[in-house]
């Protein structure tokens, strides 16, 4: 199931697929038939193409030089998980199809078809919009800020709740921090058997963390003014015991 809240602007497909790109690790790469995956390996251009520094003795290399022309055709695939750990805590894929070509020590792939797929389903962008497109400022700085979230202001989170419409909280067992962006901060409403998201949208997009800053105290005395929830006053109490 999935829970839904009003909310105002939120990042569009292209934007998301960007910034899912930019806050990566790792990603697996399928060319030539075979499927591997590596870590720490890739770069973004500001265009959205991905340079790979493989070893030149991998096999994903070796199908480059072979191939006709050099640029053989490969996917790769970047996950997109909540670094708060919660259920079903892939919060999105991101597949990219296109050419590879050989540029000096370094492989560069060119994305000629872009698919994000999030648990609403599945977005096919125009390559022209991806290219286009510009990561979210908070993107590479999102698993530090929701970790310190979760672990050091559980308090904060819990005040948060006072701006989700109590259906949405009925049999709560748990609430955490699932995503942030400039737009907003996403939480995840956890049940025995369920879980839901809702989004509480910010008064203006947030161009940094110091801004970001200023959003949350701003939500969390919007919080401060409402009345806390019945199913969150019987939450709080069971976790008590």
């Amino acid at each position: 199931m999935g829970d839904t809240q009003d909310w105002a602007a939120e990042p569009g497909a292209a934007e998301r697929a960007r910034s899912l790109l930019a806050a990566a690790w790792s990603c697996a790469v399928t060319a030539d038939g075979a499927r591997e995956e590596y870590a720490g390996v890739h770069t973004v251009t500001g265009d959205g193409r991905v340079l790979l520094d493989v070893p030149e003795d991998s096999a994903l290399f070796t199908a480059v030089l072979c191939a006709p022309r050099g640029e053989p055709t490969a996917v790769l695939e970047f996950a997109d998980a909540a670094p708060v750990p919660v259920r079903r805590r892939v919060r999105a894929r991101l597949w990219l199809a296109g050419w590879f070509s050989r540029r000096g020590a370094r492989l560069l792939f060119q994305p000629t078809r872009v698919v994000l797929r999030r648990p609403s389903g599945a977005v096919l962008i125009d390559p022209a919009e991806y290219a286009a497109a510009r990561p979210d400022p908070l993107a590479t700085a999102e698993a530090r800020l929701l970790t310190h979230l979760a672990d050091a202001h559980p308090d904060a989170v819990e005040r948060l709740t006072r701006l989700v419409r109590p259906e949405s909280l009925h049999a709560v067992t748990r609430v955490a921090p699932l995503a942030v962006d400039r737009h907003g901060l996403t939480l995840r409403i956890e049940r025995t058997r369920a879980q839901g998201d809702v989004r509480l949208a910010f008064h203006s997009p947030a161009d940094d963390v110091s801004q970001l800053t200023e959003r949350m105290h701003a939500l969390l005395a919007q919080a401060g003014a409402a009345v806390r929830p019945r199913a969150l006053q019987r939450y709080r109490a069971d976790g008590d015991r």
